[in-house]
């Protein structure tokens, strides 16, 4: 009985250790972009255009400059 347990601890022990170890996925410009224009869908084919051109601005290249601004 002792044996399984202390099999049983070292298993879960070995999981803990594997699962730190995974690395987690880094967002993207391509991330924000897409997560912004999902929020552009409109019926005026005008409003949605301005709305992604605030994302391209926001999300671009450029956007950590203008981040801190509020584009609504």
């Amino acid at each position: 009985m002792e044996i399984n347990k202390k099999m049983i601890l070292a298993a879960a022990l070995l999981l803990c250790l594997v699962s730190s170890q995974i690395e987690t996925a880094v967002p993207s410009a391509a991330d924000c972009y897409d997560a912004c224009t999902t929020a552009c869908v409109q019926s005026n084919t005008r409003l949605m255009q301005r709305c992604e051109r605030k994302c391209q601005i926001k999300c671009g290249p450029a956007g950590s400059r203008v981040s801190g601004k509020n584009l609504g």
